[in-house]
């Protein structure tokens, strides 16, 4: 792949990115881990507006459908040490610079989330960490996975009025991964913890209850399922284990995942993840933000019946990544942390 590089901002501790539809366009929001903004770019890569000067702790931001640029935001979970005071809040846009933040939800280490609609139905899907901590890197109180029904209408939420969760599964030690994948056509979601890799599925209708599957029990930082080598089975890319230094992918045999590819050198704090089509072929790509620093992109080499790796960028240091097509091309935003940098590639 031939790659073009263009940093779009310098913003410090650079972490969470998500897409945005808003007056027609579409955008993608930037916003970072620690006290700082979140800014709203076109896909060229423009700077559009400042959406908030803080106070930052975003981990996940997504849309909510159906909206002109209306998203939810998690606040104030700064680091695994420091996230007591972490919610998720309704973000709604205004005018230039105008956009209301609102209290949806208070959670204690909330860290991903997201919105899945199944049948005409919105759920919230909600991953802490941890539940509680006494001391830095106090692990003893496992996280917890919350869901609810969203409503249509999220103007009653604030702080006096706020949603109201339900626990769907707790015991999650060191709850960090998660992606939407869709199976079937259904939204789900991968969650990876201590305790492994877990797939959510929403209720199939209205009142019902959530279907939970373990996929593995490896202990996993991050993980993603893609049909790499187009058999029409997803294999599952595994990051593990927690802010590890471990890049793996497993297939499907016989119901159960087995290892079947192992990255060649340490990839030390692996973090960032994306799985999907990349120049027209599925690919993997990751970032980690230890050692080396590296953006990696995996993908199926069917002539050495065998994954390849190629190296996108080096000594980055990237928290996220997300992926999206433009003029023929596939372009990467890569929240660089570890060196501030806010960076767009272009693949082709």
């Amino acid at each position: 792949m031939n790659i073009e590089k263009k940093v779009i901002s310098n913003l410090e501790k650079c972490y969470s990115i998500a897409p945005l539809r808003y007056q027609g366009k579409d955008h993608i929001l930037v916003a970072a881990e620690k006290q700082d903004p979140c800014y709203l770019f076109d896909l060229d890569g423009n700077l559009e507006d400042t959406v908030w000067e803080g106070p930052g702790g975003v981990m996940t931001m997504v849309q909510v459908p159906g909206t002109d640029g209306q998203f939810l935001a998690t606040h104030k979970f700064y680091s695994p040490n420091d996230s007591k005071e972490a919610k998720i809040v309704i973000v709604t846009p205004r005018g230039k610079g105008d956009w209301e933040v609102r209290t949806l939800v208070e959670l204690p280490f909330v860290h991903r989330f997201d919105i899945l609609v199944r049948n005409g139905v919105r759920y919230l899907i909600a991953c802490a960490l941890k539940s509680d901590h006494e001391f830095k890197e106090d692990w003893r109180f496992p996280g917890k996975v919350y869901a609810a029904e969203l409503p249509e209408d999220l103007s009653g939420f604030n702080d006096d009025n706020q949603l109201q969760l339900t626990v769907i599964k707790d015991g999650l030690t060191k709850n960090h991964g998660y992606y939407r994948v869709t199976e079937q056509g259904a939204p789900t979601s991968v969650i990876s913890a201590e305790q492994g890799v877990f797939q959510f599925f929403p209720p199939a209708e209205r009142g019902g209850e959530w279907v939970i599957a373990g996929l593995l029990e490896t202990p996993a930082s991050d993980a993603v399922l893609v049909d790499l080598d187009g058999d029409g089975e997803k294999e599952l890319a595994v990051l593990s284990p927690f802010h590890g230094d471990k890049i793996s992918i497993y297939k499907k045999k016989e119901g159960v995942f087995h290892q079947i590819y192992a990255y060649g050198e340490p990839a030390e704090f692996t973090h960032a993840i994306y799985g999907g089509p990349v120049c027209g072929r599925p690919m993997v790509i990751i970032g980690h933000r230890k050692g080396k620093r590296n953006l990696l992109a995996f993908e199926w080499n069917e002539e050495a019946g065998d994954y390849r790796c190629q190296v996108l960028d080096t000594d980055c240091g990237p928290a996220n990544v997300y992926v999206y097509e433009k003029d023929g091309a596939s372009v990467v935003i890569s929240t660089n942390r570890e060196i501030n940098e806010v960076a767009r590639y272009t693949l082709r």
